[in-house]
């Protein structure tokens, strides 16, 4: 098949940046050797920043594509008409503010905004991948998924963790039964808060009934965390079976160092459904170790042992997880239709927020009638084979 010509909107290109490692991947090969890579041609770009470490530039005149200076003339080379066949959005990294609740207000939306008026000028629509949650709020996120209906557009985004390696590779069986669920996590509460939500979602949206949103969610730090573990709200056999595939953590009982930690939170969610699932940023006892920390464990009906796997990441060169991702967007660009469901990352989005929201006003619950999404899973795979050996660029 031809290759497919696509548009990049990113915020900054810079070494190990998501604009390197997802595009990086496109123009350099997935190992970034010269080798295999997606069947997408890079053809234009729109960079929002240029830090004294840009590789833009350099890149564009190895490689031959050119930067606009608007989102429009990226999508259409400078011309009247829509000349790519795809668009990735990378609104990740970057000089950008925070709002009151410590998100950072990267310009997902505006990015989108860009594109959509550009399809919709064009009387045109192409495939878009959007990187990580689709916007800080839920009222942004909500409006670009609208908006995508809206103009017929095919929609994906979200993180690498569902396409990552599991170790062990567990993959929960299609309409199983689970009867709770934690999912450990580590580093900034926001950032990689919703890669640990992505990694729980893409576990327990598998079962029985497909997905059908949120009730409510709760942010809890300090001893409020233990307290809730101690009074049943979450689970201990499950918080043990995944603490036990964490790759490196502080010696020591994991209570009184994240008790301690102004970084560390437990955000408590039930689901529409009635399953009760937990994410545990254990900062201050959890360490990043060999392929990250994040750590999923379910308990299914009928079974007497938790399910538990750890998504393994490439920390090194060539950050070969995200090769996973790219692959899920060359397959969009291809067929014209997203591999997995943009609505998962539609409610990780949704949920993000609502917990960021209890975080500064007093952990207070939050009711989420605006997230009931429904929608059914995929059995689009996760990595499989040998991670390939580290390199230095």
């Amino acid at each position: 098949m031809a290759k497919k010509k696509v548009a990049a909107v990113i915020t900054e290109y810079r070494l190990h940046s998501h604009a390197d490692v997802i595009v990086g991947k496109i123009l350099e090969g997935f190992n970034y050797d010269g080798g295999a890579g997606p069947n997408m041609e890079l053809v234009s770009m729109y960079v929002d920043q240029f830090p004294k470490e840009d590789m833009s530039r350099e890149l564009a005149r190895k490689h031959g594509f050119k930067i606009y200076p608007t989102i429009e003339g990226a999508l259409t080379l400078g011309g009247r008409e829509l000349a790519v066949d795809g668009v990735l959005s990378i609104g990740e990294h970057g000089k950008y503010p925070a709002n009151d609740k410590g998100q950072v207000l990267y310009p997902r939306r505006r990015f989108f905004e860009g594109i959509a008026a550009t399809f919709a000028k064009c009387k045109k629509s192409v495939p878009v991948f959007n990187d990580k949650h689709l916007a800080a709020t839920w009222s942004d996120a909500k409006w670009m998924y609208d908006k995508a209906r809206e103009l017929f557009v095919p929609f994906l985004a979200g993180s690498s963790l569902p396409v990552t390696w599991r170790r062990p590779p567990l993959k929960l069986p299609m309409e199983c039964e689970i009867v709770e669920a934690v999912q450990i996590g580590y580093g900034p509460l926001e950032a990689y808060g919703f890669h640990a939500l992505e990694s729980l979602q893409c576990m327990v949206e598998r079962r029985n009934g497909g997905e059908s949103g949120v009730r409510w969610v709760q942010c809890l730090q300090g001893e409020e965390m233990w307290k809730a573990l101690d009074q049943g709200r979450w689970s201990k056999p499950l918080l043990e079976a995944a603490l036990k595939l964490v790759p490196a953590h502080a010696p020591g009982d994991y209570r009184a160092p994240t008790a301690k930690s102004n970084d560390a939170a437990v955000y408590l969610l039930e689901y529409r459904d009635g399953l009760k699932a937990t994410v545990a940023m254990l900062n201050g006892w959890v360490h990043e170790g060999d392929g990250g920390a994040f750590v999923f464990a379910g308990q299914l009906k009928g079974q007497g042992q938790p399910a538990a796997c750890h998504f393994y990441l490439q920390q090194p060169d060539p950050f070969a997880h995200f090769a996973y991702l790219v692959r899920a967007i060359d397959s969009m660009m291809q067929t014209g239709h997203a591999p997995y469901p943009v609505e998962r990352t539609l409610l990780t989005t949704g949920i993000l927020d609502a917990i960021m929201t209890s975080k500064v006003e007093n952990h207070r619950r939050v009711d989420t009638p605006h997230l009931e999404i429904r929608y059914k899973a995929t059995d689009w795979p996760f990595a499989s084979d040998p991670v390939p050996k580290a390199i230095k660029r």
